[in-house]
């Protein structure tokens, strides 16, 4: 039967400091779970190890209300590698994915419970966590697993050496028993039921003594279903049903009374907890009244000691009790159920942000149903620590606290003072909060020596108090230095040296408290002197931002650096350089100096610093950096500096600029080829016209053999050689110069065309060659730059956009004649004579377009008159002035603008 399997968590690839993946071994209502490092890298890992090879049946995942995966993949394996490495992934086998909801729709108020169902063999278990679902409250873009759940059934196992012993790993790290139900589960006559007490959300929300009675009494009732025992099996039922309620209650005031201890809420955590015992007491009192129970079933409540929640709001996230139901034939008497408590506990469900989360509870402190749990060894609680007066008077000051302490002594009397000295805590604290009381209930009016003097004396001990090692006195102290700040000294009135002196003789204190081992504790400093800077008493005196922009000590801790460097950077965000005490010199010394500190998470810290500034002041930031180049982005942190600013800037990255080059590369190689196939299809064009006008010419000359009388064509003689020469047809001739020669071979006549024909040119922007009479035309409307050309109204030609205006406006250009008139040359801007012949004469003739240059390239050769190249001359061969120039089949009439390009 398929039940429930217990785990031991392998390995991960890091934590949260108290949020270690062994959490997820715990299942009960007050568990934190496991948390990645803040500002980690994705994705994440677990492995964990099965106490015996399985077969998987479901797996279940209870997921953080806004710290939230986009997605959890799931892998299975039968052994472990060596050592856990990138490349010994292969040995684990892929399953597949969940994704998990962002949790938008209710506010990150509540967590998701994901089963999935597998059918699947192993031992070991991977989950590989990918990128978080951003949020407001995810400020450090972390995900967290609250609990997880593995169900399935154990299979045979050849080789017995390679796998531990279930009851030896149980006993190792679950502390149970091998006959504890949480790893037997419960079955039915299915082979492949699950029962609901194996459920993830059953060991959630239920209290855990109260969860080992409901097993027992389902393994009593299976038995006797078994032995036909129907009535005894149906009591046994109503029983375990009632019991689920009472559990479930019993899980809400457990969490109420640690969210009351987290509050500091003391009256209402002692109300609590006996309200819990005498409720349980009650509850037992039935079961052994009904004899559902063996006394020694029914566990003794453990005196254990209280444990902070990782938050109170994610805690106290239970489904409310089930309403009351009538049921036939139930027992006797039902159980107790009480009434909600009169006490209301005040608690947000809304998450805050990662810097105000507690510490998680101990998990060898959790006691596990059917685990004998010996009472621990504990400081004293709270709410039964002796107070002032209840449990004597505090001892003596000595003769150097005497000293020390002499002018607080002379205002508040030594009996108050010898309370803040005491050895005992309770009197510590018991000290402050009269002290408290005290400068609350001193009246207006009284005179300022007085009122300075008092408050001098407070804050001598609360600078002793803030360094106290306890918490409540911790938080006391500070609970009298807010009154201090914002209601003592503007209800009297003092003048800022009095708020001067409380900020330059606790703050020091404060953030030395920053870099305690307590993560809780560092976070309540933080916070306080967070909240002190913005406070409007103190932000004036731009004060609180000097102390941090001072260099990290080399002796201090790597949680006091981080504290800072993190402390600086959302200060910065809130207050600004402007007249705050932060200058962009202070904060990019005290960043650049951070950038080599040797704890890693600091260094990013300050990199978040830089680019916090640089996005308020660009260049002033530049200048304390090194230069922008090949050297400086080997050092991995100015390469993240230099990119965050590209990206402030809009400008692409480096990544992006060569994936830039990459396409503009490939764009150029696309064009290349089309332009190299679009001048195959123009030459093959030419080639058929030529043919074209050959085969034409010679069936014009057949025609007229044909009329004319010939009486024996076999005795013909063949055409004299001036006779051939008058018609030569096209062979060897430039259909646009009329040039002929015999190098004008197919290869020879694509040469021509591209360097030198007179009546020819290559457009300067798209690199076709097209005909000089038709540039303008091709530049307006075929040119692949077409968009930024205009024609001028005035001279017709074709002027880039960008150079229109001036163009117009100066006037310069000589205004061109109507088209029946003259024409218009491109190169030279003049107007000639109108016609086709009146175009060779200007571009080919001794005194014509001075602007050809393919025409003046010839000019300058030095070679003999007479000896130049075999060329015709002008008008005397080729196609007749005013006739049309022949084209390509699906060509344009003359002047269209013909194009040709070079393979």
């Amino acid at each position: 039967m398929p039940h429930k399997i217990g785990f031991v968590v392998v390995s991960s690839s890091g934590h949260e400091d108290g949020f270690s993946a062994r959490e997820l071994m715990i299942h009960a209502p007050t568990v934190s779970g496991w948390r990645s490092p803040r500002c980690c890298q994705f994705p994440q890992e677990i492995v964990v190890q099965m106490v015996e090879r399985c077969r998987v049946r479901k797996l279940q995942l209870l997921a953080h209300q806004y710290m939230i995966p986009s997605k959890v993949e799931f892998y299975i394996s039968h052994c472990l590698p060596e050592y856990l490495g990138p490349f010994q992934a292969e040995r684990f086998r892929r399953l597949g994915y969940v994704s998990l909801c962002d949790n938008e729709k209710t506010g990150c108020r509540a967590r998701e419970l994901k089963s999935v169902y597998v059918d699947t063999e192993g031992q070991f278990l991977k989950l590989v966590f990918h990128q978080n679902h951003a949020n407001k409250y995810n400020i450090y873009n972390q995900v967290a697993l609250v609990a997880m759940n593995i169900i399935g059934d154990p299979v045979g196992c050849s080789d017995e050496s390679n796998i531990t012993s279930r009851e030896k790993l149980a006993d190792q790290y679950l502390g149970q028993r091998t006959e504890d139900p949480a790893l037997e589960g419960t079955c039915s006559g299915k082979s492949d039921y699950i029962s609901p007490l194996d459920d993830l959300a059953f060991d959630m929300y239920q209290d855990p003594e109260v969860a080992q009675i409901i097993r027992k009494l389902d393994e009593r009732k299976r038995d006797a279903v078994q032995q036909e025992r129907y009535d005894y099996a149906k009591k046994l039922k109503q029983a375990i049903a009632d019991l689920q309620k009472v559990g479930e209650r019993l899980g809400r005031y457990e969490v109420e009374k640690r969210c009351a201890v987290e509050k500091e809420d003391y009256d209402l955590a002692k109300h609590k907890k006996r309200q819990m015992e005498e409720y349980r007491a009650r509850v037992y009192a039935q079961l052994e009244l009904h004899s559902l129970v063996d006394t020694e079933l029914v566990p003794r409540p453990l005196d254990l000691p209280l444990q902070p929640l990782v938050h109170s709001s994610s805690s106290c996230q239970l489904p409310p009790p089930q309403e009351d139901r009538a049921a036939e034939n139930r027992l006797g008497e039902p159980f107790p159920l009480e009434q909600p408590s009169s006490h209301s506990l005040d608690v947000s469900s809304q998450p805050c942000s990662s810097d105000q989360q507690l510490s998680p509870p101990h998990p060898s402190r959790k006691a596990h149903p059917g685990a004998a749990v010996e009472p621990e060894k504990r400081d004293l609680d709270a709410s039964e620590a002796p107070r002032a007066g209840a449990a004597g008077e505090p001892e003596p000051l000595t003769e150097k606290a005497l000293r020390e302490a002499s002018s607080a002594i002379e205002v508040l009397g030594e009996a108050l003072v010898a309370q803040a000295y005491s050895k005992t805590w309770s009197f510590r604290e018991e000290a402050l909060l009269t002290l408290y009381q005290q400068l609350v209930d001193t009246p207006v009016g009284t005179p300022k020596e007085d009122l300075k003097g008092l408050l001098r004396a407070a804050v001598f001990l609360i600078r002793r108090s803030i360094r106290d090692i306890v918490t409540p006195v911790f938080q006391a102290s500070l609970k009298v230095l807010k009154m201090v700040i914002t209601q003592y000294i503007p209800k009297h009135k003092l003048s800022k040296l009095e708020t001067t002196h409380c900020v330059e003789r606790t703050v020091p204190v404060l953030l030395a408290r920053t870099g305690d081992s307590s993560a809780r504790l560092r976070v309540v400093a933080s916070n306080f002197i967070q909240e002190m800077a913005l406070c409007k008493e103190v932000r004036s005196l731009q004060m609180v931002p000097s102390y941090l922009v001072q260099p990290l000590k080399a002796n201090a801790s790597a949680h006091q650096a981080l504290s800072q460097v993190a402390l600086l950077a959302r200060l910065l965000r809130d207050l600004g350089t402007d007249s705050t005490g932060f200058t962009v010199d202070n904060v990019m010394k005290f960043a650049v100096r951070a950038l080599e500190h040797r704890v890693f998470q600091v260094r990013e810290m300050a990199v978040c610093v830089i680019l916090d500034l640089y996005r308020q002041h660009h260049a002033d930031v530049l200048g304390y950096l090194p230069p922008d180049d090949s050297t400086s982005r080997k050092n991995i942190l100015f390469k993240t500096i230099f990119e965050g600013f590209a990206k402030i800037d809009g400008k692409p990255t480096d990544a992006e600029i060569r994936a830039q080059r990459r396409a503009a590369t490939e764009e150029a190689e696309r064009r290349k080829r089309e332009e190299i196939k679009a001048l195959q299809g123009q030459l093959a064009a030419l080639k058929e016209m030529q043919a074209g006008a050959q085969v034409s010419q010679e069936k014009g000359s057949e025609a007229t053999k044909a009329r004319s009388p010939e009486p024996d064509r076999r005795c013909a003689a063949p055409r004299s050689a001036p006779e051939a020469a008058e018609n030569p047809g096209l062979d060897n001739l430039c259909i646009f110069c009329g040039e002929r020669s015999a190098a004008f071979t197919e290869e020879g006549l694509d040469l021509h065309y591209w360097k030198h024909c007179l009546m020819l040119t290559r457009c300067g922007y798209c690199r076709q060659v097209v005909e000089i009479a038709s540039l303008t035309d091709h530049l307006l409307t075929e040119c692949d730059k077409r968009d930024g050309f205009g024609r001028c109204y005035r001279c017709s030609e074709a002027v880039p956009k960008d150079e229109l205006p001036r163009h117009v406006k100066s006037k310069d250009c000589h205004p061109a004649k109507p088209e029946k008139l003259a024409n218009r040359c491109p190169l030279c801007h003049e107007n000639f004579a109108p016609g086709e012949e009146a175009w060779k004469v200007h571009l080919m003739g001794p005194v014509g377009c001075t602007m050809n240059l393919r025409r003046t390239r010839l000019l300058f050769k030095a070679l003999p008159p007479g000896k130049g190249p075999d060329t015709a001359k002008p008008g005397t061969s080729g196609p007749k002035a005013g006739s049309k120039i022949p084209t390509p089949k699906g060509g344009q009439s003359k002047c269209s603008g013909r194009t040709y390009r070079k393979q």
